[in-house]
């Protein structure tokens, strides 16, 4: 084993030394993988290690492949990014515009004034939030029954709009209607969509929204702190299949699997995109609109959002994008995002390396996750300049 691979070994077992109930990463250039590890278990009070093969809780990674399956569609001529998504997901087009509380403390709505386009939900501009980010949304769930979209019921997809389609952005669950669009466009579930047009060139056998029996038995635990800060394991209960499957953050995949979405990627699309697509997509498509923090009303579910401090920041579709080198290494115009159990990757097409760091615990950038994944990410980057 090389000193190298040693010291990115120690930045995961630090990581779980200081709290972390297991974590795996890897890390890859166009010509392969060039690192993978893992550290810590599957389950607090359990002796099974974890594994890259081990089976996580994706979250938000989801939207990066929901984003790769509409890109398809478009470079195919099938979807047009701009056109109203009522054209493709005829329900999105009764979703109204929350207007305030009444007197009576009862939520007021109006019709939106433009279209919502498919553009706009790959962007976070269509008006949507989540209910840990956005007071309205907390109190419309909390009063009147707003649904959470983890429980896969198509009806949780009808949340209203906070702000007016292109106003702004805001970080969101817009891309659960994307994968509504994706199933009216491709005439298939999100699923079937997925497997055919994604799973299956890459070979991602491990991924799936609902896992298989034999996925399930290398499934992690997600933990979360109790009342005394304990770091405690919630019940892993299977996953039984939804009625929707939502494009913003419900699959459930191998590190390995996603390693290979990610050096798709990289490689100017691989198996599942033209080169101009990925060109394409990778720009700020925000133009002048900011990419702002965004404060947690949850603490619990994830601390503030604020990726890379000090270095301007846009969107592309649908990443993160830089606007400036990082002192860690990362180059201006590389793409990145993550998963809620503080999971991260990012994508540097520039330096021509991707890393994956996936841990499955709550809340979202928690001090030791965030501390481990840097760590990672740096030296990956000195690895790379030896």
């Amino acid at each position: 084993m090389s000193r190298r691979t040693v010291a990115l070994d120690e930045t995961l077992h630090t990581a779980v030394a200081a709290g972390v109930p297991g974590v795996v990463a890897l890390a890859a250039t166009r010509e392969g993988v060039i690192y993978q590890g893992a550290a810590g278990v599957r389950r607090l009070g359990a002796p099974e290690p974890m594994t890259a093969d081990t089976v996580l809780a994706l979250w938000s990674c989801t939207k990066a492949i929901t984003t790769a399956a509409a890109l398809q569609l478009w470079e195919q001529g099938a979807l047009d990014l701009d056109a109203p998504a009522k054209t493709y997901a005829a329900e999105i087009a009764a979703i109204e515009v929350f207007d305030g509380f009444d007197a009576a403390g009862a939520p007021k709505f109006r019709a939106p004034r433009r279209e919502i386009t498919t553009r706009m939900l790959l962007l976070h501009t269509a008006g949507f939030s989540y209910d840990f980010l956005n007071a309205d949304y907390l109190r419309l769930r909390n009063e009147h029954g707003i649904g959470d979209p983890r429980h896969g019921r198509k009806h949780s997809l009808n949340v209203p709009l906070i702000f007016e389609p292109g106003e702004r952005w805001e970080y969101s669950r817009s891309l659960d209607w994307v994968g509504q669009v994706v199933e009216g466009v491709a005439g298939k579930t999100l699923d079937a969509v997925f497997a055919e047009r994604i799973f299956a060139p890459l070979g991602m056998p491990s991924t799936a929204f609902v896992p298989t029996p034999e996925m399930e038995a290398r499934r992690a635990s997600m933990h979360e702190f109790d009342a005394e800060g304990r770091l405690r394991p919630t019940p892993l209960n299977p996953i039984k299949p939804p009625d929707a499957f939502m494009g913003g953050g419900a699959l459930q995949g191998s590190a390995a699997d996603f390693m290979r979405f990610l050096r798709a990627w990289l490689d100017d699309g691989g198996a599942i995109l033209k080169p101009a697509t990925v060109e394409y997509a990778s720009r700020n498509h925000l133009g002048g609109v900011g990419v702002r923090v965004l404060r947690s009303l949850d603490p619990a579910r994830s601390l503030d959002f604020d990726f890379v401090p000090g270095v301007e920041k846009s969107w592309a579709l649908s990443f993160l994008r830089l606007e400036a080198d990082t002192p860690s290494g990362r180059s201006a115009g590389s793409l990145s995002w993550g998963g809620l159990g503080n999971l991260y990757f990012w994508i540097d097409s520039k330096a021509g390396v991707t890393g994956f760091w996936a841990a499955q615990y709550l809340p979202f950038l928690h001090p030791w996750a965030v501390e481990g994944y840097e760590a990672f990410e740096r030296e990956v980057y000195r690895r790379l300049k030896r």
